[in-house]
């Protein structure tokens, strides 16, 4: 299978947030066109969107709108269209829970 397919990319991010602890959700919006491919759900209470494409491929306009509209309430929001950009994105993932992690004992600690 290519590495740059969509299918791959979201198999492999699938595969990879469930080895963080988390969970790529399908993200389906009844009535809403344009949403993220996924909602990743990460250990102490990280969310974070994946729209996925193939390489070279691009969010449509709608797509773009409801990316932005998803940031404006200051969520995290990647485009992956390639196996390198699906690597950089896991590397800010790993990163992220490590950080949470370390966050969410110290608050415990209090």
């Amino acid at each position: 299978m290519d590495k740059n397919s969509e299918k791959y990319l979201e198999r492999k991010l699938c595969a990879e947030v469930k080895k963080l602890g988390g969970i790529a959700y399908k993200f389906v919006s009844p009535g809403r066109r344009g949403v993220p491919d996924r909602m990743v759900a990460l250990p102490h209470s990280q969310t974070v969107f994946v729209e996925l494409k193939s390489r070279g491929k691009k969010p449509t306009p709608l797509q773009d709108i409801e990316i932005k509209r998803l940031e404006d309430l200051d969520f995290c929001v990647y485009v992956v269209d390639s196996y390198e950009s699906l690597q950089e994105l896991l590397v800010q993932l790993r990163d992220l829970v490590k950080l949470s992690g370390s966050l969410w004992n110290a608050l415990q600690n209090q």
